[in-house]
């Protein structure tokens, strides 16, 4: 996700620089420019990429595209190059993007959001997109400002449709619900979009858990919408067959996914309520128990967010 709207933002004239952890990606990148392609279109983006400390310039906007349980090491790892004037945007899964950052800027440079682009890592540099989205953003401390308005521009004008929206945090929780349901239950099939869409009894599994991450937000007092997650989730079945969720990705590559930060938050919250949530918290304790194979059982033992 962090190739693709990068290699989108320096095609539409911005001065991107890719920040990676891995020498292989950054030399990829370096050496022959950011293969995007983009259902069907193939661009090679000369963007450059580099590790975090050789970066030297203070950045105006910085997009955080890590996984949630990694999101505090990589903005400490470019503190140094946070200024004043720095604003950070997370368009992440998951809940709880928000506190980290919070620990690095105040919250009025702090912006958080959602994209439904799809993106898939096929090589070092090289990224595949099919389908199409939007993002929306809105300030954590909910003012509208010019500089909120420039950034939604330039994620526009890249291609990257954006709105800015003051219910940014309904449109979280029903994304969170959605990635609930289908990038646990494609980790703990191992199976592709298309497979899911294939079975009624994945497909209903599926809608039961979005169901439950709904409830658990209108508890909260967040407005999501249960109507609006099973459409997203229909469309994402018809069209996003091939897709791979980076939930299963993970798991095909042996890595810790970030389930604590999505079925494993709502199931704490859940909790907190003073009720269960029994299908998020199976595809939860499922994924967790895959995670143990990889490494012992660390995996399994790390907090829920």
């Amino acid at each position: 996700m962090g190739c693709l709207f990068g290699g989108m933002l320096h095609r539409a004239g911005h001065d991107v620089t890719l920040i990676d952890v891995s020498a292989v990606q950054i030399a990829a990148i370096n050496q022959v420019g950011l293969l995007l392609d983009r259902n069907g279109e193939v661009h090679t983006v000369r963007v450059p990429a580099a590790l975090a400390a050789d970066v030297g310039l203070s950045p105006e906007l910085v997009v955080l595209f890590t996984k949630t349980l990694h999101s505090e090491a990589a903005l400490e790892s470019i503190r140094c190059l946070i200024s004043e004037d720095t604003v950070l945007l997370s368009l992440q899964n998951g809940l709880g993007n928000e506190e980290v950052m919070a620990r690095f800027v105040p919250r009025a440079r702090i912006v958080q959001g959602v994209t439904t682009f799809p993106a898939d890592l096929v090589a070092p540099g090289h990224v595949h997109s099919v389908g199409f989205g939007h993002s929306q953003i809105m300030s954590l401390d909910g003012l509208v400002t010019p500089r909120l308005e420039s950034i939604r521009l330039a994620l526009d004008d890249a291609g990257l449709e954006c709105e800015i929206s003051p219910h940014v945090a309904t449109v979280i929780w029903e994304k969170v619900a959605f990635n609930c349901a289908l990038n646990a239950l494609t980790a703990v099939t191992r199976l592709r979009i298309g497979f899911i869409a294939d079975s009624l009894e994945a497909t209903n599994l599926a809608r039961s858990v979005a169901a439950e991450v709904v409830e658990v937000a209108n508890r909260k007092g967040i407005g999501a919408r249960k109507n609006v997650v099973l459409a997203t989730i229909s469309a994402a079945l018809a069209e996003h067959r091939d897709h791979q969720p980076s939930m299963l990705q993970d798991m095909l590559a042996r890595r810790l996914t970030e389930v604590g930060s999505l079925n494993g938050a709502v199931v704490s919250e859940a909790e907190t309520l003073g009720f269960r949530v029994p299908f998020t918290e199976a595809l939860y304790l499922l994924v967790r128990t895959l995670e143990s194979s990889f490494s012992g059982d660390s995996a399994a033992h790390q907090d829920r967010s």
